[in-house]
């Protein structure tokens, strides 16, 4: 055949031959020693502890939690001194470790479906009120697709919430109900809807901050907190990643109006919003979102449905004011 300008077409197969097709290999994963984060997961395991001893003996005295301290943030000192007080702390430890390590793993499984390079679970250990600042991953490969953003991102919130649901519930059932309890306590712990939810149900006509928390009900109030702040559509948090995946091109406006809002709760309503707006709204200004390889890919009906699941766990777990002093 003639291509209309005095020169036959050339056959497929030269075109073949003279731009051949590079078929890219995926790289395999380094292979990395997991030792590091064994010992940060045990080094949080001991200052879980001594924070969960602490909360045990407040628990058995009939006071709320962080009651009697000049200062809440040595709370685990005379544990970690009389190290046979850290056994009391197993209820609080296993039950925060555990909704964590949900969290994280339920992160790590959805990378290694997509074949996304992932670094283990670290935790991260603290001598704060809680014995952490939480866990993470490292992500260190490309989002292939949307749907593998959307599914590694809301899989953690995900897993760490259906961990947290019955021991939450399970606490609120068992607490103690003391009028007076929160009067000793230096901090008060904000009331989550689902908190609420279950001490209408266990507890018709008792006010729910007359329920004192045991150490298990403090780790899943823990865990509420920070799921609902990884919820959050800002940034590379879950809930980014989740806004990414549904509307990319919006994503940066959203993540630096949703600071300000953060920013602003801070200044009416709790000061804590205003610091991880400020830091929130300095990371969204200066890192983007990294692109996913194929950010045309249609999300299905069933991910969208997802996205008001994980829309709905946030708004049960979210409390304008988590911590306040009296």
């Amino acid at each position: 055949m003639n291509s209309g300008n005095g020169h036959s077409r050339t056959p497929l197969e030269v075109i073949d031959l003279q731009f051949p097709q590079v078929v890219e290999l995926p790289l395999q994963p380094l292979k990395r020693p997991i030792w590091p984060a064994v010992v940060m997961f045990l080094l949080t395991v001991v200052t879980t502890l001594a924070v969960g001893s602490q909360l045990a003996a407040s628990y058995a005295n009939n006071q709320a939690p962080f009651s009697n301290l000049d200062n809440p943030f040595t709370m685990m000192r005379e544990p970690l001194t009389n190290p046979s007080l850290l056994l009391l702390g197993l209820p609080f430890s296993l039950t925060l470790l555990g909704i964590l390590f949900a969290h994280e793993m339920g992160h790590y499984i959805a990378c290694k479906l997509y074949g996304i390079d992932v670094s283990y679970p670290m935790f991260i250990p603290a001598p704060n009120l809680f014995g952490t600042f939480g866990a993470f991953i490292r992500i260190r490969s490309p989002f292939p697709t949307r749907r593998a953003l959307f599914d590694v991102g809301i899989a953690g919130p995900i897993a760490g919430f259906v961990v947290a649901v019955p021991a939450v519930a399970y606490s609120i059932f068992t607490s103690k109900v003391v009028p007076d309890a929160q009067a000793s306590s230096d901090l008060v712990l904000g009331i989550p809807a689902l908190v609420q939810f279950f001490a209408a149900l266990f507890h018709p006509g008792v006010p729910a901050r007359w329920l004192l928390l045991s150490p298990v009900g403090c780790a899943a109030w823990f865990g509420l907190l920070a799921t609902a702040l990884n919820l959050l559509p800002i940034w590379q948090l879950d809930g980014g990643h989740i806004l990414y995946s549904l509307a990319n091109e919006g994503h940066r406006r959203i993540s630096i109006a949703m600071s300000l809002v953060l920013i602003v709760l801070g200044v009416y309503q709790w000061v804590g919003w205003a610091l991880w707006g400020f830091i929130l709204l300095v990371l969204t200004l200066r890192f983007r979102h990294p692109p996913v390889m194929n950010r045309w890919e249609y999300l299905d009906g069933k991910r969208r449905f997802l996205a008001l699941v994980a829309l709905a766990i946030f708004l049960l777990c979210f409390t304008l004011v988590p911590l306040k002093g009296t």
